[in-house]
Parts: C-alpha cells; structure tokens; sequence
C-alpha cells in the first residue's frame, strides 16, 4: 500500500478512535438510538443534494447504509449506554478485522497471506485479555453487543468491496439516507416518544458539537476514505489499520473522560499492536504468499 494510502488509513483510526470518547459524552444526555439517527440524518443532509448518487445499485447503498448504521452504529450507541467503557468500546470493535477477513475469504474468495494469519491470531489474543474479565464477570451484555456491531462493520466492509470503485464520498452520504429512518423508529419504540420529544427540544452545544463531529469528520471523511481504501486494496491489508483506533480511544478515554486501564487491558492493548505490526511489517520482513 503507498505510503500515502498508509497515512489516510492512520489518520481516519485517530478519528475514529476519539469518536468512541465522543459517543460516551453524548449517550450521557441523548437517548443512543436517537443519537445514531442524528448521526447519519446529518450525514446525508444536505450533502446529498450536491454530491451525484454513485455509480452502484440501490441493493448495495441500501444494504451499506443498514449494516454501517442501523446495526453497526445501533448496537455500539446502546452498548455503551448501558456502561460498556469508551476505551474498551474502543477495543472489542477491532474484532471487525477479522470479521471482514473472514467474510472476504468465504464470500470474495481472498486468501489471506501467512502473516496476516499470525498477526490476527497474535490480536486476537489481545482482545481475549481485555475480555475475559467481561464476559467473567459484570457487563457482558454489552459486551456481547459491540462484538454483534463489529461483525456488522464486517458485512458492511465487504459490502463497499462490492460496489468497486465508485465515488466513495457519494457512497457514504447517499448510503447515510438508509439509517436515519429506523433508527429513529426504534429509539421511539424503546425510549418512548415523550423522552425522544423531551431530547430534541432541550438542544445544547454539547448536543451539537456532538452530532457534528459524529456526522462529519467520523462518518463523512473517515467511513469515505476507509471504503475508498479498500475498494483499492485486499481487505486483509486494509482492516489490520483499525487495531490502532484503540490507542487514540483508550488514549482519549484516559485523559477527557478519566477511565483508567486496567494492567490487564493494558497487556493486551499491547499485544494487539503488536499484532498490528506483524500484519503491516510482515512483507517487508520477508516474501509473503497466500494460504
């Protein structure tokens, strides 16, 4: 991947990284599903009266649009609502990696090379560290629900793989119009239209700055040049970037919202870097064929 593809992968991590600091903040005061509907209401309007609709089918925008918002972003807004920790929130959502290298090998027929297995396998670890204590103890509910959320950012990575090189931005504002809807529908089923109500006419600047950076840095740009890379690129060399969002999310969670790391999450926050590094070093290291 150029060095420049490289930079666009780290920079769209850090942001995505401090979005989950942002989501805590915000599922503090707004009901979660009413948050993720403001996400993407705000994400398709108005820039989907300026941006062309890309050059792919309503099936693939449509199927996007839900996986990435409704499912995805769903489930992680109300997980981290009931108590699941910005930093470990961080963390488990990372497990997309792998979910989408799996899905790429069954259903696009990709073959992941030797180190990109033994740098999954070494993150993987990683991640069983910081969840073991979680699915021992307290808090496995929502736990178990960021892990559904990342297998759906998944299925919405082989998703965008299917619409080939379309324009990306287009992709996500017009892909941004699926979720609004039933996100809303579902946050006035489970909350109840009166707190709804009660949430939409009690708008602050935390509310907004909130929406904002969700809609527009985290969604528009960072979700638009993920799926540009890897429309260009095997998903197995793209995915492995996104074991970096932890380090800005525990990064930002430490020093905005004072969570603090426990030694065990440490150690594996560790360990999955450097399982991030055998996926990126591994070629350069030696010749790298598929299994």
């Amino acid at each position: 991947m150029p060095l420049s593809h490289t930079f666009l992968a780290v920079l769209v991590t850090i942001i995505w990284g401090l979005s989950f600091v942002v989501i805590k903040v915000g599922v503090g005061t707004t009901p979660p599903l009413l948050l993720a509907a403001l996400r993407f209401f705000f994400a398709a309007l108005p820039a989907v009266f300026f941006i062309p609709r890309p050059k792919t089918s309503w099936r693939i925008l449509a199927g996007y649009g839900f996986f990435l918002g409704v499912a995805q972003f769903g489930l992680l807004f109300v997980a981290i609502g009931l108590g699941m920790p910005a930093s470990l929130a961080s963390v488990v959502m990372q497990a997309q990696v792998f979910f989408t290298i799996l899905f790429a090998v069954f259903l696009m027929g990709e073959r992941p090379t030797f180190h990109q297995l033994v740098g999954g396998t070494v993150a993987c670890l990683g991640l069983v560290l910081i969840a073991w204590p979680r699915l021992t103890g307290g808090g496995a509910g929502p736990f178990l629900m960021t892990v559904v959320a990342a297998a759906a950012w998944g299925v919405a990575n082989i998703i965008s793989k299917r619409a080939g090189r379309v324009d990306m931005l287009g992709f996500i504002v017009w892909s941004s119009l699926v979720a609004p809807l039933p996100l809303l529908g579902l946050s006035l089923w489970l909350d109840g239209p009166s707190h709804v109500m009660a949430a939409l006419t009690n708008l602050d600047w935390a509310l907004v700055g909130t929406v904002a950076y969700l809609a527009y840095p985290t969604t528009i740009f960072a979700f638009g040049i993920w799926a540009y890379l890897l429309s260009r690129h095997p998903a197995a060399t793209v995915t492995p970037f996104a074991l970096l969002v932890p380090v800005a999310g525990i990064l930002g969670a430490g020093l905005i919202l004072g969570e603090a790391m426990r030694p065990l999450e440490a150690i594996g926050g560790a360990v999955i870097v450097l399982g991030l590094a055998i996926n990126i070093l591994g070629p350069h290291l030696g010749r790298s064929r598929p299994i």
